[in-house]
């Protein structure tokens, strides 16, 4: 506990920084002063256009996108007890890529593909719930595995649209599977969903921290264990719903920034919930500023920059930590 206060001023730092980074680095560079008098001031000038209609949206979407990913990847490691899940391991990703790549495939834009995404992502959950909650029974292996194989059969699917699309969408729809925020409007509802997601979980993080010791505890300590699991599901699978419609499926922010947290903080998720939220925010807005300014003008999908950041670092921590239990 005694780290949290200078690890938030950090973190609360570390988003106001990412912020003003990706609202200085561009084609066009603007300087701080520029960004400020943008912000704050009513003068009708080149910088303030770049800011209100082209960087902060984008880096709005990130920052939530980030959140949401982040707070998902925390839940989804609870509710599994497994350090490896993350908020795509259940095959909601898949399955809203399934409809919107479809969308992409029939020439359909705009509303038709973030519609056929967030149709998708409810299907794959209404499936994953339905077939692992089957005569009643619930517990995280059967979630697991009901979850790992739909995402096969998604990616079967995937795989399938992609061989016989035309090539006219295939960059779009590759750049979706990667990661891609490029020409998005931000969805007020996303910002809403990370927002509510955290007030939920952190008004039942004294349940989470009695979870993760395990289901015998749990019990013993007078904790719901299947509706709190239930409850778990529902809110992740929803908040990776909300982030995939946004961004597609950008990968390793909900694994490593979880893992990287409980190796500061210690597991206690009164602290690491509203501490995934920012520095999952602040890594994946960092990451899309690399992405469209690395190799600019052209962009890099967002998932290429959050595996070469992750991969590296997940691996590190696997080696670092390989005979310990993260979530303990």
């Amino acid at each position: 506990m005694h780290k949290a206060l200078p690890l938030f001023i950090t973190l609360t730092l570390l988003s106001a920084l990412s912020f003003l980074i990706a609202f200085s680095v561009g084609s066009i560079n603007l300087s701080f002063d520029q960004i400020t008098s943008a912000l704050f001031s009513n003068n009708k000038d080149i910088a303030q256009t770049i800011i209100w209609e082209l960087r902060a949206p984008r880096a709005t979407i990130a920052f939530v996108t980030g959140g949401l990913l982040s707070l998902a990847g925390l839940l989804m490691q609870v509710l599994l007890r497994n350090p490896l899940a993350d908020p795509y391991i259940l095959g909601i990703s898949s399955g809203s890529s399934v409809l919107a790549l479809s969308a992409m495939a029939l020439g359909l834009t705009g509303y038709w593909i973030t519609a056929g995404a967030f149709t998708g992502a409810l299907l794959s959950i209404l499936l994953v719930f339905g077939l692992s909650h089957r005569n009643g029974s619930w517990n995280p292996s059967r979630l697991l595995l009901t979850g790992v194989v739909i995402a096969a059969g998604w990616g079967a699917m995937i795989n399938f649209i992609l061989s016989t699309s035309p090539d006219k969408p295939l960059r779009g729809m590759l750049f979706w599977l990667m990661g891609d925020i490029n020409n998005i409007t931000p969805e007020p509802s996303s910002l809403v969903a990370l927002i509510i997601g955290t007030l939920v979980t952190l008004a039942i993080a004294r349940q989470l921290n009695i979870l993760s010791r395990g289901d015998l505890q749990a019990t013993a300590l007078g904790v719901s264990v299947k509706p709190l699991r239930i409850t778990l599901f529902l809110l992740a699978s929803c908040l990776t719903a909300f982030a995939v419609i946004q961004a597609g499926s950008v990968g390793f922010i909900g694994l490593i920034v979880p893992h990287m947290l409980r190796l500061i903080i210690g597991s206690d998720h009164r602290l690491l919930i509203p501490a995934s939220v920012l520095a999952g925010g602040s890594l994946l807005l960092i990451s899309d500023t690399l992405a469209r300014t690395i190799i600019a003008p052209q962009q890099l999908p967002l998932g290429v920059i959050t595996a070469f950041i992750g991969v590296p670092f997940f691996l590190y921590l696997l080696n670092k930590n390989f005979d310990r239990n993260p979530l303990k």
